[in-house]
């Protein structure tokens, strides 16, 4: 699978200044000034929509907490494009079927990974609450030391040489979807001085052709990061903030083999989930 790998190899820094978003280096502010940064931006979004603004539920396009925000959207009018040729550069998981045991990211290798190994289910539904059957879903995440298996995630933490971090399945006639896999561990990143991510797992969803894609990150409950991440508090309205977060569920456990979680990915309408730009992280 052809992805970002994610915001541990952001070396681009901007800083609030006024309403302009100028260069800085980022990484020398604090965690303290960018919750404050938060705070006040989520202040204004509750006074505006006391002042019947409408809820925003995705997140915002420049959010100067997240200090990369910036260059990751289009500044530009968009422009047509031809999709056969953005398919010749579309990612791409593999060159084979989708394998039923793709789903278990735990038995990839010759030994057993290290970690809480956990079950993730859910469904992919449209806005109607109904299934998306043979949907494409991939994920991608750290392990449980918090590293990925790339060569750009230099951080001091070990590399677990039995997990490799990526899956893959086909949505069922219902929309399930279900892995096998370690639960990933909160990483350092660049935003800011001592910054660090909740943990995920990203969700990629591909429609009829990889034109249609969708990316999302899927959180854990009850992460005491959460108020502490840029890239989690862009969304402005916590019951859009809530939808990205499983629930921990004691029937999707196995008996001395794994903890469970469930959730469902909602692809239009107002209860969407929320997702990313391809290009940001």
């Amino acid at each position: 699978m052809t992805a970002n790998t994610d915001e541990t190899f952001d070396e681009s820094h901007v800083i609030e200044n006024d309403s302009a978003v100028i260069d800085s280096d980022a990484a020398a502010d604090s965690q303290d000034f960018i919750t404050n940064q938060i705070t006040k931006i989520h202040d204004e979004y509750q006074q505006g929509k006391a002042e019947g603004k409408p809820e925003e539920t995705q997140p915002r396009i420049d959010f100067a907490p997240y200090r990369s925000s910036v260059l990751r959207h289009p500044t530009k009018d968009l422009h047509h494009a031809d999709p056969e040729t953005i398919e010749l550069w579309s990612p791409a998981f593999g060159h084979r079927d989708v394998h039923a045991l793709e789903a278990d990211l735990t038995i990839q290798h010759n030994g057993e990974p290290l970690g809480e190994r956990i079950v993730v289910r859910g469904k992919v539904l449209d806005g109607a609450g109904r299934p998306v059957r043979n949907q494409l879903v991939e994920i991608w995440q750290a392990n449980a030391a918090g590293r990925y298996i790339h060569k750009r995630d230099q951080h001091p933490a070990p590399i677990d040489p039995n997990f490799t971090g990526v899956g893959r399945c086909l949505t069922g006639d219902d929309g399930s979807y279900e892995f096998t896999t370690i639960k990933p561990a909160p990483y350092p990143w660049k935003n800011h001085h001592n910054a660090w991510r909740p943990a995920h797992i990203h969700f990629s969803l591909f429609g009829t052709d990889f034109t249609q894609r969708m990316i999302t990150q899927m959180y854990f409950p009850g992460d005491p990061l959460f108020s502490l991440d840029p890239i989690y508090q862009s969304i402005t309205d916590q019951k859009a903030r809530d939808r990205l977060v499983a629930t921990y569920d004691h029937n999707v456990t196995s008996h001395e083999w794994a903890t469970g979680y469930t959730w469902d990915i909602v692809l239009s309408g107002s209860n969407r989930t929320w997702t990313e730009d391809e290009d940001a992280e």
